[in-house]
């Protein structure tokens, strides 16, 4: 059951956090996010990951930050080496949604259902028809065969 970490630029740590417990109101305890704010300084930054990474490993840890190549993504990079912490980046909803769904798997797990749940929850949607559930297509609309939920 690994905790999870969000390190992201300001506002989108704390944001994505509260979209979070909007669905899963529990999941404060094991979900920490941390806004990067212009004017910090890396040694600042790395300082209050560490305190709120050692806050929700258990001993597991999912750190996600949102641009690969980023000061985010690199102070994560530096926390996880050599513990038993996994950093994912290009958090998105739907990768920490997925996350917090099976959250009660092993480390290896979560992150792979993260990447899918990521790559699975971006699509091109369809514009011409109602995509929402109070949509009732009629008897020869092709379009209630391609609806997924």
């Amino acid at each position: 059951m690994p905790g999870l970490l969000i390190i992201a630029h300001a506002p989108l740590a704390s944001s994505l956090k509260a979209v979070a417990q909007h669905t899963f109101p529990d999941c404060g305890a094991r979900l920490k996010a941390l806004d990067v704010l212009p004017d910090q300084s890396v040694e600042e930054i790395e300082a209050r990951a560490r305190e709120l990474l050692a806050d929700v490993s258990e001993p597991d840890a999912v750190i996600f930050t949102d641009v690969f190549g980023a000061t985010p993504c690199n102070v994560a990079q530096r926390l996880a080496d050599g513990l038993h912490v996994k950093v994912i980046a290009g958090v998105n909803v739907p990768m920490l949604w997925r996350s917090l769904c099976y959250a009660d798997e092993p480390l290896d797990a979560v992150v792979a259902r993260a990447v899918a749940g990521a790559t699975q929850g971006v699509m091109q949607v369809a514009t011409s028809k109602p995509q929402n559930q109070a949509y009732k297509p009629g008897a020869n609309d092709q379009s209630k065969h391609q609806h997924q939920q």
